[in-house]
């Protein structure tokens, strides 16, 4: 049940990443039962490839507890985690991860490849998956059909000043 509901606070999270024209992914850190940190994309908003909802959620759970070592934290992800997200849980040493649907082209976390369980590396993320997965699916399904069919000027543009060229 509690899984459910944090997921819950992620899929809302990723609708509001939506809502400013990022891919709707949303991730939390909850930590003794309370959420200490939570995120959605902004790699659109800041114009940086690492700005991933996981990344965020991470660096913030971790100024929050004045501490990297994540052990006793769990990160609920709409979405399977890429590589990079993946190695950044590693090296928090991050206790739990619990995602909604998988990444089938680019997931680190049992699609392409299990890099959180992988043995030979000095740390191993226990994952549970499948939490809201068809909920978690839809809102990415829905938004990759809506970008395909209107382009990425169909994105909502940040309220950042910018200079189009």
């Amino acid at each position: 049940m509690r899984d459910e509901l944090y997921m819950r606070i992620a899929l809302h999270l990723a609708h509001q990443g939506q809502a400013v024209g990022e891919i709707p992914v949303g991730a939390l850190v909850v930590c003794n039962d309370k959420i200490i940190s939570w995120a959605y994309n902004e790699k659109e908003l800041r114009n940086d490839a690492t700005a991933h909802a996981e990344l965020l959620a991470l660096q913030r759970a971790a100024e929050y507890l004045g501490r990297w070592r994540l052990t006793d934290a769990v990160l609920y992800c709409t979405l399977e985690p890429c590589a990079m997200c993946a190695g950044a849980m590693i090296n928090a040493r991050l206790g739990k991860l619990v995602f909604g649907t998988r990444d089938p082209k680019t997931g680190a976390a049992g699609s392409i490849i299990d890099l959180v369980r992988y043995p030979g590396l000095n740390h191993q993320v226990e994952i549970a998956e499948g939490v809201l997965k068809e909920e978690c699916a839809a809102i990415l399904s829905t938004f990759f059909k809506d970008l395909r069919r209107d382009g990425r000027a169909g994105r909502r543009r940040s309220t950042r000043n910018r200079v189009d060229g």
